[in-house]
């Protein structure tokens, strides 16, 4: 345990030093399926809460395109999107990718830019085969294969340091420096991307504070991973910890969460004009509704004095706030001094220093507002405690 503590305190310092570089985790939580066919986006169009059309649509737009060896590829962003019930409660996060159009082949070809689309996503490993049969339970007629490539791809976050300070324009910078600058040899981009597949670093969909992310090759390593940046997985789930953000289907309860409350929407999550989709009705009804009560906000845990203190809280735990005797919310996720809860807004904010773990004496609750939360979240707490 004192061994942890080290470390814990350490890889924090690490993570909230701008002055050294970013790390890099190769995240054994996500594992990589591929949709093809031509139904594709059509058929994830109905089911997923963010507008796949946007795949098919932003490479149309560029009219002249032709793939050839001498022009670069064409990159898609990705794209983070949740798979929900009927009811609208979360089931899975998936972030698409596209393959690169115009990639050049190792043999001098160049795919045909008009055949099937592709789309890659990564998905919560703990969940995979589940995922995998629900997706094929909605395929009924549809011309799209639903294959698991886990051990064709992998994927890998970078992440910390001084990379979410940086502009967008330096970001993109930083990762095209290996793959996507027209003036880069093509040798040395098939080499960086290991095979035929292009796959390049990019900026995370979600927020910008969490970095860069990608799918590669499983047998090569990404560009910008060195012996020197390369970390634990447990240092990303601390930074994303840190910044408020869950992922995967056990920090978003499955068939429990409501997406607006874990904050789905700030994350570019959820289209609300892309129509129907399942679970849609229940979240255009909460997010017409206007107010959201209960969001995931960081958490860190305190001993009596205020002073940060590692402790063993667990996924469930309940948050109470002792000035008014209230259950205010639950813990989602943990890790040494810090975690991730559900709390209700106006007395997570309003409590402060008289937040505690139900049934742990000794623990005092801090409830942080993450920094990338539009205003708006903020001033609706506000107003609606005003109005109480």
């Amino acid at each position: 345990m004192h061994l942890f503590k080290t470390i814990f305190h350490h890889n924090y310092h690490t993570l909230n030093n701008t002055s050294t570089g970013p790390l890099v985790s190769l995240l054994k939580s996500r594992s990589v399926i591929r949709f093809s066919g031509s139904d594709t986006i059509k058929f994830l169009q109905g089911l997923l809460t963010n507008d796949v059309k946007k795949f098919s649509e932003l490479p149309s737009k560029t009219a002249s395109y032709v793939p050839a060896p001498n022009l670069p590829p064409v990159y898609v962003p990705p794209m983070y999107a949740a798979f929900l019930n009927p009811q609208g409660r979360f089931l899975y996060d998936l972030f698409l990718y596209r393959k690169p159009l115009g990639e050049e082949r190792l043999d001098g070809s160049v795919p045909d830019s008009s055949g099937d689309l592709e789309l890659f996503a990564d998905v919560d490993s703990s969940v995979l085969d589940e995922l995998l049969h629900t997706f094929k339970k909605y395929r009924l007629r549809s011309k799209v294969e639903i294959d698991n490539v886990a051990e064709d791809f992998s994927c890998w976050q970078l992440f910390g340091g001084n990379l979410a300070e940086k502009s967008d324009g330096e970001e993109e910078t930083e990762a095209a420096s290996v793959s996507r600058v027209p003036a880069v040899d093509h040798s040395a981009m098939s080499s960086s991307h290991g095979n035929d597949v292009g796959w390049q670093w990019f900026k995370d969909p979600r927020v910008d504070c969490l970095g860069l992310r990608g799918i590669f090759p499983s047998k090569e390593t990404p560009p910008l991973v060195e012996p020197g940046n390369e970390t634990n997985e447990l240092n990303y789930l601390l930074w994303r910890i840190e910044n408020g953000v869950a992922e995967g289907s056990t920090e978003i309860p499955k068939g429990d969460a409501i997406p607006l409350e874990y904050n789905l929407e700030g994350l570019n999550a959820i289209s609300f004009d892309k129509g129907c989709y399942v679970g849609q009705e229940f979240i255009a009804r909460t997010h017409h509704r206007g107010v959201i009560r209960k969001r995931l906000l960081s958490l860190v845990f305190l001993d009596d004095s205020g002073k940060e203190v590692e402790q063993k809280v667990g996924p469930g735990s309940e948050v109470i706030n002792t000035a008014s005797g209230k259950k205010i919310g639950y813990v989602t996720a943990a890790l040494g001094c810090r975690g991730l809860g559900v709390l209700r807004l106006e007395e997570a904010f309003k409590g402060s220093g008289s937040l505690t773990i139900q049934g742990q004496k000794g623990i005092k609750v801090e409830a942080i507002r993450p920094k990338w939360w539009p205003a708006k979240w903020f001033s609706e707490h506000q107003q609606n405690s005003a109005m109480a």
